[in-house]
């Protein structure tokens, strides 16, 4: 049986590369975009970008630390002798 191309690596490797160029022309898009700022924060060079990237990283730490207080054990639905 043929392998999915997704999970070979050098297809992997190849996105990855991919979409760090893209990033990557996002970013550099900026230089070429005037924006106005509503906000001076707003203001600095490839804020939503990190803006992006932290808000992305909270929802992670976010869903892993509701995981562990929601989690149940493995024989939550087993029916208990007694």
């Amino acid at each position: 049986m043929q392998q999915h191309w997704l999970t070979r690596p050098a297809a992997t490797q190849r996105l990855w590369w991919i979409f760090i160029a893209i990033l990557a022309a996002t970013v550099a898009a900026e230089f070429f975009v005037e924006h106005e700022a509503n906000f001076s924060v707003e203001a600095i060079f490839g804020f939503n970008a990190w803006y992006g990237f932290i808000a992305c990283a909270a929802l992670i730490l976010f869903a892993k630390a509701l995981g562990l207080m929601l989690k149940k054990p493995d024989t939550y639905y087993e029916k208990r002798d007694g």
